[in-house]
């Protein structure tokens, strides 16, 4: 009787011997130093507001990675993530200048690149020149991918399709469209869309009846359009920056330019373009790289829905997150999953991670080809209607249909065109006497 007595005590003693035992060899985590991230960044310049949104993306992802995961683990180490922004002025060799320092200097292990594609390929030459790696979120050119570079990695699709789904959409419309204008900054992404959306239009069928470059940066452009204005275009394309689409809107407005679809590469989607022009930003187009129309299915960080809400609430605003804003999350996401996946903060491992990574996001899938470049993720087409972008292409992902043909700026400003100035003639001959 005694010794049946004792049994259960024993037994309750051994299984807490037992869990003690459990307890002290779990894996316990422990926390490392900071993993300090280079991010050579606009800040001043010409690229400012596109980098203040680049920023906001990294920042989106910097909350996710040390707030909702804690840091990134490595071997029970748990480390949280700095970035170290730098100001690049908007100015490439800034951005070399930079790299140079974080890599050497600063011995940062890992980059994530600035806004622009001549910006990025300045820190791409040096973060594969040192064995780092770069993840681009905002540089997707030829110049960048196109060298051989084994370090260097980038979320966008190829610059060169950006606006392959812009005449996707153009095709479609009822009248259809026939002849195209395009203009392009003189910079090595722009210039790049550009061959790229004249090559695609001519496929579809359209006509380019102009094609002109003009200097990165410029904002008189008045002359230009009025060379547009004479073509006649129904597509008038503009591959450029935030400053130039805002000046090329301006005239088209002072012009009276009759086309019926205003394109721009960067502008419609970037909230001071809306802010700026007002009711003017109103049916022109961009194609996306993202939009919260974008019904992903993810197994890695947030749904869309849930991205725009973060977004919202960080910045305290009804806007929703611009693919800027996006393509800086995306970048940042690549680069914790392939840490967390190589189990090291060891460059070399990483970029071996890097190279195979296959992942789907809110941003879509996040995989690279032998050249580093995601051309596995499609475009989206938003246009502005009454002051919001509006997803309007592909149709199944559509909110609202393209608003087509655009109404002419008498119709907009509620006044007529002016009456055309008569030509007068030289006078030749004698006078009659």
């Amino acid at each position: 009787m005694l010794r049946r007595g004792r049994a259960p005590a024993v037994l309750a003693l051994a299984l807490a011997v037992a869990g003690c035992s459990t307890a002290t060899t779990a894996p316990q985590v422990t926390d490392g130093p900071d993993i300090v991230i280079g991010v050579p960044l606009a800040a001043t310049g010409n690229l400012a507001d596109e980098g203040t949104l680049a920023r906001r993306g990294y920042d989106l992802w910097l909350d996710w990675v040390n707030g909702a995961r804690g840091g990134i683990q490595v071997a029970g180490v748990r480390h949280r993530v700095r970035l170290d922004y730098q100001d690049d002025a908007s100015l490439p060799p800034v951005d070399a200048q930079l790299a140079t320092k974080m890599v050497t200097d600063d011995r940062v292990r890992f980059l994530l690149g600035p806004y622009g594609a001549s910006n990025v390929a300045e820190v791409a030459a040096v973060a594969d020149h040192a064995h780092v790696p770069l993840v681009s979120a905002n540089g997707s050119s030829s110049a960048i991918f196109g060298r051989g570079y084994r370090y260097v990695f980038g979320v966008q699709t190829p610059a060169a399709r950006d606006l392959q789904v812009v005449f996707d959409m153009a095709a479609a419309q009822r009248p259809r469209p026939t002849t195209v204008a395009m203009l392009s900054a003189d910079d090595t992404y722009s210039e790049e869309v550009a061959a790229g959306a004249v090559a695609d239009a001519r496929a579809q069928g359209f006509q380019v009846v102009l094609d002109q470059t003009y200097p990165n940066g410029a904002t008189e452009l008045a002359g230009l359009l009025a060379q547009v204005k004479a073509a006649a275009p129904d597509i008038v394309v503009d591959s450029g920056h935030l400053l130039e689409a805002v000046a090329l809107n301006k005239a088209a407005k002072d012009l009276r330019l009759a086309a019926k679809l205003l394109v721009y590469t960067v502008g419609p989607a970037v909230p001071n373009f809306v802010q700026t022009l007002g009711a003017d930003a109103d049916y022109t187009v961009t194609g996306s790289q993202w939009t919260e129309a974008a019904m992903y299915r993810p197994d890695y960080y947030l749904t869309s829905d849930q991205y725009v809400a973060a977004y919202q609430r960080k910045y305290a605003t009804r806007d929703d997150p611009s693919s800027q804003v996006a393509d800086a999350t995306a970048a940042g996401l690549a680069l914790e999953r392939a840490i967390e996946e190589a189990g090291s903060v060891e460059p070399g491992r990483v970029r071996d991670e890097l190279a195979s990574l296959d992942v789907m996001t809110f941003f879509g899938r996040l995989k690279f080809d032998a050249t580093g470049q995601n051309v596995y993720k499609p475009m989206m087409v938003e246009q502005i209607q009454s002051g919001r972008p509006q997803t309007v292409w592909p149709l199944e992902l559509a909110g609202s249909p393209a608003q087509y043909p655009v109404p002419t700026w008498a119709v907009r400003t509620g006044t007529p065109d002016p009456a055309p100035q008569p030509v007068k003639l030289p006078a030749t001959g004698m006078p009659m006497g």
